[in-house]
């Protein structure tokens, strides 16, 4: 996530009911059980199986990835109680977006206090029962230059960064998940990457997963994400490759989904309908409808996850235009229907959410509708 701009719905600007016959529901939403833990907390679940665990999801947007602190985008310090309402509500993983370089010294040094605070985030989300995936998030734009001059001194930062956040949680177990970036690509530029650009961020990737091995203890084993280059799902399926890894099936693949971005995300846009049940042409973009979602997971799902790769759709959501209230039916729609098909191909669904869904400081749920449509849809 990119930008702090926050919409009714409690969703911000990033980047660019299902059928039951689907034929790879059956495939894909079976129950796996849990094993047991084994002594350190690490269970001979591949990252598949992990998968099936971790539906539905919500992130802790605008919070920790804030700047230049994390109460500056208007949310308040994390606290256990909203972990706690996080679970209650249903969800079962919480996404953390972080920031790292404000927190850091001119060599990089990440300070003591915010891994300590982020520490105390983690244990919250534990304590709550949720798996929790933390990130380096935009920080700032250091990583979106990926070009070949800048590729060695990005690598090491994302090294030093990596192996001080891994060093203090090397002793969790596998309830926390590490991802390496998050929307990452060549600044200003759109479209399918050159072989430039998705060589260097597949670097990125590969230099996270083996700087997290490097140190260690659980993290030898811990299940990490990878992200598609700027967590686009086309660019992603054409572009990036599976990190080599020094131990089989513990990785993620991720992106994020916001098609129609003119319906999610353009509060100035007048396109308020979305789907099969909209009425008013002039309202609403055709191209991004169910069978174009489903066409996308489906992508997802052949590209990584029949591979034993699967794929955590790390972001999405759409916020609501004051101007058009009836837009609350669609909103909903595109939300159960997003959700819905992510789980049905097999991908973890983890809404972005900035404080609209569930109120940070009481836990009270601000938009129960959607809540309940999310975790229905996840099941």
């Amino acid at each position: 996530m990119a930008t702090s701009l926050l919409l009714a719905a409690g969703v911000a600007a990033c980047s660019g009911g299902a059928a039951t016959s689907d034929p790879v529901a059956a495939a894909t939403v079976a129950a796996v059980p849990a094993p047991a833990p084994a002594a350190t907390g690490m269970r001979a679940l591949t990252s598949t199986e992990l998968a099936k665990l971790m539906s539905p999801g919500i992130n802790l947007g605008n919070t920790l990835e804030a700047l230049p602190n994390e109460t500056a985008w208007g949310n308040p310090v994390p606290t256990q109680a909203l972990m706690n309402a996080y679970k209650a509500a249903g969800f079962n993983t919480v996404r953390v977006p972080i920031s790292w370089t404000q927190y850091a010294d001119a060599g990089n040094n990440i300070s003591a206090a915010w891994l300590a605070h982020i520490r105390q985030v983690v244990d919250y989300a534990h304590n709550a029962g949720l798996y929790t995936v933390i990130n380096i998030h935009w920080d700032g734009g250091w990583m979106n230059h990926t070009t070949y001059d800048r590729q060695a001194a990005i690598n090491d930062k994302l090294t030093r960064f990596w192996t001080q956040i891994a060093n203090n949680f090397k002793n969790d177990d596998d309830t926390l998940l590490f991802a390496g970036t998050n929307e990452v690509g060549q600044d200003n530029t759109y479209g399918a990457p050159t072989p430039e650009y998705a060589a260097v961020q597949n670097s990125f990737n590969q230099t996270f997963v083996n700087a997290v091995r490097a140190t260690g203890g659980n993290n030898a084993l811990r299940h990490l994400v990878v992200q598609g280059y700027f967590a686009n799902i086309d660019s992603t399926a054409a572009s990036n490759t599976v990190p080599k890894d020094t131990v089989a099936n513990r990785l993620f693949m991720e992106v994020h989904y916001y098609d129609p971005f003119h319906f999610t995300l353009d509060d100035k846009s007048k396109i308020w309908q979305w789907g099969a049940k909209a009425t008013d042409p002039a309202a609403v973009e055709a191209w991004a409808n169910e069978p174009w979602v489903d066409a996308e997971f489906q992508k997802m799902k052949t590209a990584f996850g029949d591979k034993g790769v699967p794929v955590l759709l790390g972001e999405y959501g759409a916020g609501m235009k004051a101007a058009y209230p009836g837009m609350d039916v669609y909103r909903k729609a595109w939300d159960q229907y997003i959700t819905q098909s992510a789980f049905r191909h097999g991908l973890v669904p983890v809404y972005w959410d900035t404080g609209g869904l569930i109120d940070r400081k009481t836990g009270a749920q601000l938009d129960p509708d959607v809540i309940a449509a999310i975790v229905k849809a996840s099941k």
